[in-house]
């Protein structure tokens, strides 16, 4: 079923009745790379017919050690995202941190579209959300791991509020005690009311700093959850993928390796056939 507050990201409708998939790395590694990984995945996607996202970020702000890799950067990290959005004709998608990375960013990528994205720990950032809304870039909104799913339509009428219709959520997870997130499979359709909503099966298995201070994961619980959450009614899957997760830059312990990324969309198309129904 149609959102009834779908948008169009290009050519991709974001809220239609049809699944659409975020897929790449959590950090950008170099530009070969990236465009190595996006090329594999829009492959895959092509071949199963759903429209496809690429994500990256230029700068993981939020590492748990300053000692930890954090991306290129912005001026190079746009370049990048901008070459790998123009080869591979897709929209892409990255995370800004401060009010003034919105315009700069937006310029930055230039023709391609793109979708900002507000980071969970950001997500009730008032000059942030305004800044990237004013932007006229799409927008996807990580639900905080604190804040109660019917709380994120603060957030959400703080973008329409600056002139900005096109805004999306995405579950990543609530903290459950310490070094743990859980999803509560209520706040996707609680969600749904307020935004075309998407699922992030990668940073919901995510044990947050849990392993000696680096975050830790569980990605064999990627399928399980994602399947739940595609049979409950979401828009869009997000997923970290990586053809070598126990090498990646950042976010390893919960990617979902390449070879497993074709199996679980095949899975996932199944289930929404079947939900339609």
């Amino acid at each position: 079923m149609s959102h009834p507050q779908s948008f169009q990201l290009g050519s991709l409708p974001i809220g239609s009745s049809q699944l659409f998939l975020i897929a790449g790395p959590c950090v950008l590694e170099g530009e070969a790379h990236a465009r190595t990984l996006g090329a594999s995945i829009a492959r895959i996607a092509s071949d199963l017919g759903i429209p496809y996202v690429f994500k990256a970020s230029f700068d993981k702000a939020n590492r748990t050690s300053i000692h930890s890799f954090r991306g290129p950067g912005l001026e190079e990290g746009c370049r990048i995202l901008r070459a790998v959005g123009e080869e591979l004709g897709v929209p892409v998608l990255t995370d800004i941190h401060t009010p003034d990375q919105a315009a700069q960013v937006s310029d930055a990528i230039g023709d391609v579209d793109v979708m900002l994205q507000i980071p969970a720990f950001l997500c009730r950032q008032t000059d942030l959300l305004v800044a990237a809304a004013k932007t006229g870039r799409a927008i996807n909104v990580k639900k905080g791991q604190f804040v109660a799913p019917w709380d994120m339509k603060h957030a959400v009428q703080k973008v329409r509020d600056s002139g900005n219709d096109r805004v999306s959520l995405t579950e990543r997870g609530a903290s459950f005690g310490y070094n743990n997130l859980v999803v509560d499979m209520r706040s996707l359709p609680t969600m749904r009311g307020l935004a075309p909503v998407i699922f992030d099966g990668t940073h919901s298995v995510q044990t947050p700093s849990g392993n000696n201070g680096v975050s830790g994961g569980q990605p064999e619980f990627i399928p399980v959850l994602t399947r739940a959450a595609v049979a409950a009614g979401v828009d869009g899957v997000f997923l970290e993928v990586h053809e070598n997760p126990a090498a990646a830059k950042s976010d390893g312990a919960n990617a979902l390796h390449l070879n497993n990324l074709k199996p679980l969309l095949e899975t996932l198309l199944a289930i929404k056939a079947a939900a339609a129904v």
